[in-house]
């Protein structure tokens, strides 16, 4: 970030949560976050350089958007984690954790992408064994360094029983409710 000026943003409408007035997360300048869409920055997250965050994205936590890194779609950044060089986030893609996302990478889709570094690469067809993992030929293009965990995201099919359980307007899906229930416990 070097001597860049981040600026905290301030909401000039209600929309999906957030109310008129309310402060957001960082920014070097306006156009950084677009005024069309339902995006917001939120908390101590920070978005710089030529980064943009548009659509229904949103980026929230401590997490960082800089160089020419684009969020867009109903993509989230939260966490700590790092979005850069000339990466997409986009579609529903989730990137958490300390995750760092850099070079040519595109995250997309339905899954959720924590605890690694996806560099984008050439087109080689390195790391064919997540291609077969993930039943997708994203990653085609990309490398993988460092423990990862890719996660698909649970829809609900119609007529399934949910998944997701509702706590105070939040929802949490069973897993984690038996994750954080198995270290309160201490098993």
């Amino acid at each position: 970030m070097g001597n860049t000026i981040l600026y905290r943003i301030q909401s000039l409408k209600d929309f999906k949560g957030v109310r008129k007035g309310e402060l957001g997360g960082y920014v070097e300048r306006e156009d950084n976050l677009s005024h069309d869409g339902l995006c917001w920055v939120y908390d101590n997250a920070r978005i710089y350089n030529n980064a943009w965050v548009y659509g229904n994205a949103q980026v929230y936590g401590n997490a960082e958007v800089y160089d020419n890194a684009e969020v867009y779609g109903n993509a989230r950044v939260y966490g700590d984690a790092w979005v850069y060089n000339n990466t997409e986030v986009y579609g529903n893609a989730r990137v958490y954790g300390n995750t760092e996302v850099y070079g040519n990478a595109r995250l997309k889709g339905n899954y959720k992408y924590k605890q690694g570094w996806f560099i984008g690469g050439d087109d080689t067809g390195k790391i064919t064994d997540i291609t077969d993992k993930t039943g997708t030929d994203y990653w085609k293009c990309q490398y993988v360094l460092g423990d990862y965990e890719i996660k698909p995201i649970q829809k609900k099919q119609e007529g399934q029983e949910s998944s997701l359980i509702e706590i105070d307007g939040k929802k949490f899906s069973k897993e984690t409710i038996k994750e954080a229930l198995r270290r309160y416990v201490g098993e």
